[in-house]
């Protein structure tokens, strides 16, 4: 069975719920278009502030702001993961031929690396991995706007 089988009875009820063919079509790409703009570039943001600002308290700030958002960014990009998948299914299109699939998986599984150092506390505050943290996190975003791009691309010919 392969994964469109898979997700194919879940598909199947949303599409008897009678969802209009524009938000099935580009639902997936507004919503997790806001997530990585408002969401990613937050976390980016006080990720690299809370690591390179001079002053003691705006970095205290920026590392505590990044600790609450980041774990909601991940949770909000692997429900709309699920989303996507989910869309595609509906519309009967093929996923794992598409780039824009493998760099969602990519990315997920590059943020959930970074879950893994930052919950293991740097692995005892070890600088090494919080530089590997903070430059996975920034190939991280970089993918963000690959996948964008591929996401576009292929909500454009569909």
């Amino acid at each position: 069975m392969n994964l469109s089988e898979l997700l194919e009875p879940i598909a199947s009820q949303f599409r008897s719920l009678g969802i209009p063919e524009p938000i099935t079509h580009w639902g997936h790409p507004v919503m997790m278009g806001i997530v990585v703009l408002a969401m990613g570039s937050a976390v980016a943001y006080t990720g690299w502030q809370g690591r390179i600002s001079s002053d003691k308290e705006v970095s205290l700030k920026s590392r505590a702001s990044h600790r609450q958002i980041a774990p909601w960014m991940f949770l909000f990009m692997a429900l709309g993961y699920t989303g996507g998948l989910l869309s595609l299914v509906m519309q009967r299109q093929p996923i794992l031929e598409s780039p824009h699939f493998w760099t969602g998986t990519a990315l997920l599984g590059l943020l959930a690396l970074n879950g893994v150092i930052a919950f293991s506390g740097f692995g005892g505050n070890k600088d090494s991995l919080r530089i590997s943290h903070a430059y996975i996190g920034t190939l991280a975003v970089g993918l963000m706007l690959i996948h964008g791009i591929l996401g576009l691309k292929l909500g454009l010919s569909i």
